[in-house]
């Protein structure tokens, strides 16, 4: 249905612009949005900086993981030796680093969608600035993205958007 859909309000764009141009000549070019972000130098960074965040965290999370499994260990090993009062004290202090770990956990994986969807907003409205720039200095009336069934390599400017993140990239 979407198809579908994408294919009429092609077809209809199409017939508009040939009707107003009628005899005049326009230019179309596709990119292929996925093989930008992903050959994109941007897309690499990001990716890196947000892994470096992550495993800091991760490992954090991985000792107080380390120190509630030695609590519960010790309190496995020693409870028959311990008083009431010092296994309900030590019972009392895993549960609540067991429930602060949780926390964290959630927080981490909230924080992370978080700055995944920060840092993808940054290059989407990147890749959009290139590509503007591109159809004003070819001359070109329409990029089509997403959603194609089919494309010419003729019309393809993924390329030269990728060249241009890239001379972005290195000029900073």
């Amino acid at each position: 249905m979407l198809k579908l859909r994408l294919l009429l309000s092609l077809t209809l764009a199409m017939t508009t612009v040939s009707g107003v141009c009628a005899g005049a000549e326009y230019r179309i070019a596709v990119i292929d949005p996925n093989r930008v972000v992903e050959e994109s130098p941007q897309y690499e960074e990001a990716r890196n900086v947000l892994s470096a965040e992550v495993r800091e965290r991760e490992s954090e999370l991985l000792e107080q993981q380390e120190a509630v499994d030695e609590l519960s260990d010790k309190l496995e090993r020693d409870g028959a030796l311990m008083s009431e009062q010092e296994m309900n004290r030590l019972q009392n202090d895993i549960r609540a680093r067991k429930r602060r770990l949780r926390y964290a956990k959630a927080e981490l994986q909230e924080d992370f969608a978080l700055r995944q969807t920060e840092l993808r907003t940054k290059l989407v409205k990147q890749v959009e600035e290139v590509v503007q720039q591109i159809a004003r200095e070819k001359e070109i009336d329409l990029i089509l993205s997403e959603g194609l069934v089919y494309f010419s390599q003729r019309v393809d400017i993924s390329g030269e958007v990728i060249d241009r993140l890239k001379d972005e990239f290195e000029k900073r």
